[in-house]
């Protein structure tokens, strides 16, 4: 079981640990429902260490990575950050991940956990006629995330650098908090304000305690489970749940990421078919009109009980006191407004398709 530089400091604090994609992960400290609130109202700090980069250097560094993904990159320049689907030829996906331009010839990929192996096999395989070198330099880093509408405030106490200044989706290398150098972008995966801090991986647990300590009662440390009621109420695609080898962007409803310009790219032909064509299958999202919880791989019914597709998350929503979901059912039902039934322990229960996302993001342009 792999753990992170941080694991000894959510030990000592009771955090509650899971095996997560291979990793022994915080799922929560405090409660899900504690967290949730507090960085929907203050900030939350999360370790996500897990999270992989792989580094593409070379002449055609940002070239490849144009080819890899199905958003453009050719606009790029350095300090900017796009999030990208990354697909097989079918069109299915591989992964998403984010890409920082760090320079003409040096990009880096931020790709999931439990995908890393697999990502940096099936880059590295591509790299034919492009004058690139990849590597997984994934054990170098600590990643923290400071997430929340006080999320500046909190941070700005450890750093001269004006956290201000940072864009949407735009990184500062070489800001120093508390004397470590670090990479800082504001990103996130929780619909709201944020940063996430690329730093030495040997300063990962010091800088977790002292955004703690510094941060007081304004910030929380935060578990996976929070994490994920947080980015399902946004309605943020989680990888192996709303993006699968079997499941395309385009079912996903991350049409908006697919940018079917001149520029090739892996899967073009396939995506740009199924574009033409309309997806067969769509993610919906949905809100329970019974008790119950659905969850991932729970079926889904039409009203005629005909199976039409099956759940890829639900949870109850902490901000919205409601049971939602998301699931990839037939597209002629994944309207909103419309009544399917999901079985829950063998009990098929009503629910309504409604309008993504459920939660107003809340993100600093």
């Amino acid at each position: 079981m792999k753990k992170t530089p941080v694991y000894s400091t959510h030990v000592e604090l009771r955090a509650r640990m899971i095996d997560f994609g291979g990793w022994m992960m915080p799922v929560q400290y405090s409660g899900i429902l504690e967290e949730h609130n507090k960085v929907r109202e203050s900030a939350g700090l999360f370790d996500v260490s897990h999270m992989g980069e792989i580094l593409l250097q070379g002449q055609d560094a940002l070239g490849f990575a144009d080819y890899l993904v199905t958003n453009d990159l050719c606009e790029m320049k350095y300090g900017d950050v796009v999030y990208s689907p990354m697909c097989y030829e079918n069109g299915g996906c591989v992964d998403d991940i984010l890409v920082y331009c760090m320079g003409d010839e040096k990009i880096m990929l931020v790709v999931n956990a439990s995908n890393i192996e697999k990502d940096f096999d099936w880059i590295d395989s591509n790299t034919n006629g492009f004058n690139v070198t990849v590597n997984n330099v994934s054990d170098s880093f600590s990643q923290l995330a400071v997430q929340g509408p006080k999320a500046q405030q909190v941070l700005q106490r450890l750093t001269s650098t004006e956290l201000d200044e940072i864009g949407f989706f735009k990184f500062r290398e070489n800001v120093l908090i508390d004397n470590t150098s670090a990479l800082v972008s504001r990103t996130g995966y929780t619909g709201e304000d944020g940063f996430e801090i690329y730093i030495e991986a040997t300063a990962g647990e010091k800088l977790f305690r002292l955004i703690l300590d510094e941060g007081g009662s304004d910030i929380l440390p935060c578990g996976l489970g929070a994490r994920d009621t947080l980015r399902m109420e946004s309605c943020l695609p989680l990888y192996g749940h709303e993006l699968t080898p079997d499941i395309t962007p385009v079912q996903a409803g991350l049409g908006y990421f697919i940018k079917l310009t001149d520029k090739p790219f892996i899967g073009k032909a396939a995506i740009k078919r199924e574009m033409q064509e309309k997806p067969r299958k769509r993610v919906a999202g949905f809100e329970m009109m019974d008790r119950g919880i659905a969850r991932n791989g729970y079926k889904v019914y039409d009203r005629d009980k005909k199976e039409i597709g099956f759940v890829t998350s639900g949870s109850f929503c902490p901000t919205l006191s409601k049971n939602m979901g998301l699931a990839l059912i037939d597209a002629g039902h994944a309207g909103s407004g419309n009544t399917i039934f999901i079985e829950v322990r063998k009990n098929l229960i009503e629910a309504n398709t409604v309008k993504k996302p459920f939660y107003k993001k809340k993100y600093k342009k």
